[in-house]
């Protein structure tokens, strides 16, 4: 999300943001001290589509080995993008449905809202995750829906599974590249906790 200097919070973003400093203090007086791993502008806009790109090889080439003909017109290409928007939904409940079976409070740790600057609805989680839920939280979405479609059009032959799962890809992009961001933060101490930015895009890192 945009810098909070830049733009007013909204409300949800006000009381998560409170959520999360209240939190930071409580960590901060365990001994945990903090970093954010932000998304900058040309990530956003640039490098998480690009990061995507690999992630769809597999299913066009499989797709492709097998015979199959990726062949795309106006209507196909419509139904793909209607497709994918309705789908964006899906997204983010699924990573709600992934936060809820992580977080000690369950659904009540889960957030939903819409990112006017990035024109996007987003889910965020309130409590802090060890590495492995929260890549496995970050990444379900663009496995379910991305690696579901990409399968049933290897399988199906259909042009428009492929053109809708290569989408889905796409717009996981962002979460690989968080994911990204978190594989390769180094750091020797052993404990080490993650919690997604109260307003940002990007991720909170504690660790002691």
């Amino acid at each position: 999300m945009s810098n909070e200097k830049n733009r007013k919070l909204t409300k949800a973003e006000l009381k998560r943001k409170e959520v999360f400093e209240k939190m930071a203090e409580g960590l901060a007086a365990e001994g945990y001290t903090q970093k954010i791993l932000k998304l900058n502008f040309v990530e956003i806009n640039v490098l998480t589509l690009l990061i995507a790109i690999p992630f769809m090889i597999p299913f066009l080439a499989a797709f492709l080995l097998l015979g199959n003909e990726f062949t795309t017109d106006s209507g196909t290409s419509f139904v793909a993008v209607i497709a994918f928007l309705l789908l964006i939904v899906v997204h983010e409940l699924l990573h709600g449905i992934a936060f809820s079976r992580f977080a000690s409070d369950g659904w009540k740790s889960v957030s939903f809202g819409f990112n006017v600057k990035y024109c996007c609805p987003y889910c965020n989680c309130l409590q802090p995750l060890k590495k492995k839920p929260m890549i496995i939280c970050a990444l379900l979405p663009t496995i379910v829906l991305g690696g579901g479609f990409g399968i049933a059009a290897i399988i199906s032959g259909s042009s428009l599974l492929l053109l809708i799962s290569c989408l889905n890809i796409a717009g996981g992009g962002g979460d690989l590249f968080i994911v990204l961001k978190v594989l390769l933060y180094k750091t020797k101490c052993k404990d080490v906790l993650f919690i997604d930015h109260p307003y940002e895009i990007g991720t909170a890192v504690f660790e002691r």
